[in-house]
């Protein structure tokens, strides 16, 4: 494998548990070394509720993909959504040190982690800061123009903050410990997502993430290149299906199988006449139910979700900014019709998004991988393989020599003499100038004291000061 780097993604979903092992392949794709996907157990809304149960879970889809790629797993990168996630607005500066002539890398990390002291609500845990605006002494950055290199003296940055809930991300700490694992990063879910299906073009134009998974719709608003808006919603997919075994009285595995195989977000576009016949329990007659009530149901459902997504797209401001349009993923993506019904709602453009053109043609041979459902796991894949590059491309530039001291000549007369510094050009400044007697005498006095301490060291006598 040309010891290049193999990451793991664990997606740990309401109805899903999927885990991926890949690597960079070919035209900076990825490839797809082995996959695992087994029934989520514990978890509801995005939340692990039962440790034990999740962690057995998280056992059985990692060692399918370890299996599967010959590889041992002992740590991951992991996705979290869930309702307890929170979104605010965040802001902080830093003065810049003297010596710094110009803004350095380390005075924007400075910035960016005095972040995390930030004073949150009891029991809330930061998981995420996105930078949005920097401002230098009082004048505001373009997205084109980093910080890093400015000369200035205060550095102001606006951010973005995501948080979770304190025990809810214990819990997922627990559990894929008890699996076995250790957590290399945790991504919020549509960060990740947004990996797999979006493009740099879309994310500069303004698009709207919205990935309907089994739990939780987990938005990403994107303008300007710059994430600017997140949110997570409490409803998706199961809600659905929840719907259709209430309404319909049957199983709740019946219910998926209609909404996937016959269902539709619009009521308009299925026959008033068509039938399906649902198997009866034990000596039961079949349960008949017209395609027309199914579309109902899930017409209803669905039009509530989308209209909180519009919801949130109207709250982050950006609604008539949004050029690229709505982008749907996650296994409720694949509903018929859904992309329209969101279209009526909206009145944005919209299309479905899957992870495929992320991914080496041989990693989609089967075609399963690139379905939106696994935006979500090639995504942290995504993610690992940045983070990890990013961090090889800062251990690989070259250190600072640090000057050599050279061994004092008692033959030279000006070994011992401190050289006098090079000083860069600045700004003109009024400043006061020193009597010229008084500058003189201090140049004779540095003079005479490093002419002493040369004939101390030489003559290893000590020469009494004037």
């Amino acid at each position: 494998m040309d010891n290049q780097e193999i990451i793991v993604g664990l997606d740990i979903g309401t109805t899903k548990i999927a885990c991926f092992v890949g690597m960079r392949g070919e035209n900076n794709k990825v490839k797809i070394l082995g996959f695992g996907r087994t029934e989520s157990i514990g978890v509801e809304n995005g939340v692990v509720r039962s440790i034990t149960g999740t962690a057995e879970s998280i056992k059985h889809a990692v060692e399918q993909a370890a299996d599967q790629a010959n590889v041992n797993i002992d740590e991951v990168w992991v996705g979290i959504a869930g309702q307890h996630i929170k979104s605010r607005p965040s802001q902080g500066s830093v003065q810049i040190p003297p010596e710094h002539q110009l803004i350095e890398e380390s005075d924007v990390e400075r910035l960016i982690n005095e972040q995390f002291n930030t004073a949150l609500p009891a029991g809330e845990e930061i998981i995420h800061i996105f930078p949005q605006l920097y401002v230098v002494d009082n004048e505001p950055l373009s997205r084109e123009i980093p910080p890093v290199g400015v000369q200035g003296k205060t550095l102001v940055g606006h951010f973005h903050m995501v948080t979770g809930n304190v025990t809810n991300l214990q819990h997922i700490r627990l559990a894929v410990e008890r699996a076995g694992l250790h957590i290399k990063g945790v991504v919020l879910e549509p960060i990740a997502s947004a990996l797999a299906v979006l493009s740099d073009s879309e994310k500069e134009a303004g698009v709207a993430l919205v990935d309907i998974g089994g739990g939780t719709t987990d938005i990403a608003i994107f303008h300007d290149g710059i994430i600017r808006h997140t949110s997570v919603l409490p409803l998706a997919g199961n809600a659905i299906t929840n719907d259709i075994r209430e309404e319909c009285n049957i199983l709740k595995r019946q219910a998926e199988g209609l909404k996937v195989k016959f269902g539709s977000c619009l009521t308009q576009a299925v026959s008033a006449n068509d039938v399906v016949s649902v198997p009866g329990m034990r000596n039961q007659a079949p349960r008949e139910i017209y395609v027309k009530t199914l579309a109902n149901i899930i017409n209803a459902r669905t039009k509530m979700i989308l209209e909180q997504v519009d919801y949130e797209i109207q709250l982050s401001g950006l609604h008539e900014k949004l050029i690229a349009g709505v982008v749907l993923t996650g296994g409720g993506a694949q509903l018929r019709h859904i992309k329209d019904l969101c279209e009526l709602i909206s009145t944005i453009s919209t299309r479905t998004g899957t992870p495929d053109e992320h991914l080496t043609p041989d990693s989609t041979d089967n075609g399963e991988l690139a379905h939106p459902m696994y935006a979500t796991g090639i995504g942290l894949l995504l993610y690992g393989l940045e983070q990890s590059e990013r961090l090889q491309t800062r251990n690989a530039e070259p250190e600072e020599e640090t000057p050599q001291e050279t061994p004092v000549n008692p033959n030279d007369i000006f070994a011992g003499m401190p050289d006098v510094p090079t000083q860069p050009m600045q700004p003109s400044t009024p400043k006061q100038e020193e009597p010229q007697s008084k500058a003189t005498d201090k140049k004779k006095d540095g003079l005479g004291k490093a002419i002493s301490k040369f004939l101390e060291r030489v003559f290893n006598e000590k020469i009494d000061g004037e």
